[in-house]
């Protein structure tokens, strides 16, 4: 596993979001999100350190790369999520830095996060569902930032408990909890939990 490179910015690469990293004598490409490469560009042929997560495929071998930790943070967090790979996740962090998706994550705005090229609507939800917990405990600073600036809306803990309920109620039901997730990203939820409820079991026997 690569974690980082340490080099000189040698080519940017602004169609495909990428830039080149000169490591002693080896150029090392990483797709990076919109946040990032103005950073990048700005250290162009300056050394510089980015961290970097590898995802190894049976065609391909291939390096994401981020300005800070907290970006990568981040990013590993997103693509644990069902249905977000690497090229998702960059795509949610190319419109919302981390410390915005603890923010939309926090208060529900799956809007903000459907933003993203290739999200939909079902994604982000289950983005939120999934995370909610999981940003909590790697970005507490952030959420209580965003707390005291009101950006965790009063509506969201209901909302927040409601969804929580449902999930507990399927995986009591002897659903995984991937499953329970993938099934309230996938349904209405606008209703009381036992609909949702029913919703997701309808779902899941399908």
């Amino acid at each position: 596993m690569i974690h980082c490179l340490t080099g000189d910015v040698i080519y940017i690469d602004q169609t495909a979001s990428a830039a080149v990293i000169d490591c002693a004598g080896v150029g090392y490409r990483v797709s990076v999100s919109s946040n990032t490469l103005p950073k990048l560009r700005e250290r162009y042929g300056e050394k510089i350190r980015v961290y970097t997560h590898m995802q190894v495929r049976e065609d391909a071998v291939e390096l994401f790369g981020f300005y800070d930790t907290e970006e990568l943070d981040a990013f590993r967090l997103l693509i644990t999520v069902s249905g977000v790979g690497p090229r998702g996740a960059l795509a949610i962090l190319s419109v919302l830095t981390p410390k915005g998706l603890c923010d939309a994550v926090m208060s529900d705005d799956r809007r903000a996060i459907s933003r993203a090229q290739g999200i939909g609507q079902k994604t982000a939800a289950r983005v939120v569902l999934e995370l909610k917990d999981s940003l909590s405990k790697v970005f507490p600073t952030a959420l209580r930032e965003a707390s005291a600036k009101g950006s965790v809306r009063n509506a969201s803990p209901a909302a927040s408990s409601k969804m929580s309920d449902a999930r507990d109620a399927l995986t009591v039901l002897g659903f995984s909890a991937a499953d329970a997730a993938r099934a309230l990203g996938s349904v209405d939820t606008d209703g009381d939990v036992e609909e949702i409820i029913k919703n997701a079991l309808g779902y899941l026997m399908k």
